[in-house]
């Protein structure tokens, strides 16, 4: 299974946005190396804690110092952007670095009123998310013929278009599009099992995708132990609670307490949130993915981690990227083994036919003799009953020694004793 990173380029408590961004570039080389996928990025605006505002500008950097590597968008939030906009930044990327670059899009946003306002100032209201996501897949598409805009560059690059989201809305639209569809269950997993039923159920196939492709969002916080690793979460938790509280800030630094810090029923409602969490030593969170996996079945993985510290940070996704090797490793000899197990069921049946036709055959060749037997049994007592035919000495013989049958019991007769 693929499996890759959701960064938000975060800014710890005592840093900044240059040194997030710098972390950010040694992140995404060592996931590279670790055998990671994707590394995407994630609009969002007046916050101080995130770096990855400007995203597709972030994106040209990463790609700028990685060589394999898909790098995108997790993701642009179209109602911010004019979707000319993002087909020329993402046209321009594509046509950079070829064929690594992906464009997720999402509807929400990526901060409050007021952040959308300053975005979008003077600009149209309403819901026109779809018709913004069909006019920009049209944008890096083959141009129509007679089309008066066109995204130079972007026109016949064909960058891969994502839908992201935490809602039912988002699974149908993916589903409608005929689009890969990535939830957010990172942070609103409550919809997930629903949405992720309703986006299979109702794929329409594309041009760009023949069948339903779902990946699911987790948060990972992997250490040497579980306390380390539970310890290591509480920067999230916290950040967290302030978010939804009205007080966005930088990565809070971890705490030993989480309880005292934020109270009993916060953390409480904030783990809910958070539950599609893999937390604590390697052996613990290569069993809680594996459950992940097993629970909602998703073709691809994408893993995200707000930890204060860049080095605890660089060696849980590393944790995590083992765990994940180690489960495709199992995955694969298992199915070589089920593979090799039911070659061998299939040549003992194969084998066992033989034996039944060749005991059929010697059965069928064993009736045969017994029948032939019985009929010069007969044919030998109707000669005793009745007159003797005039038969030519060459004729009798031919006609008995010339038979298998005489031939196989005259075989079996012993020789005369002296």
């Amino acid at each position: 299974m693929r499996y890759s990173v959701l960064d938000l380029s975060p800014v710890p408590e005592g840093s900044d946005a240059r040194q997030a961004i710098a972390n950010t570039i040694d992140l995404a080389k060592r996931t590279e190396a670790a055998g990671y996928y994707r590394y995407w990025m994630a609009e969002h605006h007046n916050m101080p804690g995130i770096a990855s505002a400007a995203t597709s500008v972030l994106i040209g950097h990463v790609a700028d110092h990685t060589s394999r590597i898909r790098v995108g968008a997790g993701g642009i939030m179209l109602p911010n952007h004019a979707p000319l906009a993002i087909a020329e930044q993402f046209g321009t990327l594509a046509t950079i670095h070829g064929d690594r670059i992906d464009l997720g899009l999402g509807r929400a946003p990526g901060g409050d009123q007021a952040v959308y306002h300053a975005l979008r100032r003077g600009m149209q209201g309403g819901d026109r998310f779809p018709e913004d996501v069909a006019e920009l897949i049209g944008y890096l598409g083959e141009a129509p013929a007679g089309a008066r805009v066109m995204a130079h560059p972007g026109q016949g690059t064909h960058v891969p278009v994502w839908i992201l989201g935490s809602s039912l809305y988002g699974a149908q639209l993916a589903a409608h599009f005929g689009l890969p569809y990535a939830f957010a269950s990172h942070f609103a997993p409550d919809a997930l099992e629903d949405a992720v039923a309703i986006y299979r159920r109702d794929f329409k196939p594309s041009a760009q995708w023949e069948k339903p492709h779902f990946m699911l969002a987790a948060n990972v916080f992997a250490a040497d132990t579980d306390e380390e690793g539970a310890y290591l979460r509480t920067s999230m938790q916290q950040a967290f609670v302030r978010l939804r509280t009205g007080k966005p800030g930088k990565l809070p630094r971890p705490v030993h307490d989480i309880d005292a810090e934020v109270g009993v029923q916060m953390r409480q409602a904030v783990d809910q949130a958070l539950r599609v969490t893999a937390v604590g030593s390697p052996e613990r969170v290569a069993r809680q993915l594996s459950q992940m996996i097993e629970t909602y079945q998703p073709d691809e993985l994408i893993l995200t981690g707000q930890i204060h510290d860049h080095a605890a940070r660089v060696k849980s996704f590393e944790i995590a990227a083992q765990a994940l090797a180690e489960s495709d490793r199992e995955t694969a000899q298992a199915a070589q083994a089920a593979a090799e197990s039911d070659n061998a069921r299939l040549t003992r049946s194969a084998a066992e036919r033989r034996r039944i036709r060749l005991v059929w055959d010697s059965g069928m060749m064993t009736r045969s003799l017994v029948s032939q037997v019985r009929l010069m049994w007969s044919a030998i007592t109707v000669s005793k009953s009745s007159p003797p035919r005039k038969v030519s000495p060459a004729v009798a013989s031919t006609s008995i020694r010339s038979s298998p049958m005489w031939s196989t019991l005259t075989s079996k007769v012993p020789p005369p004793r002296s």
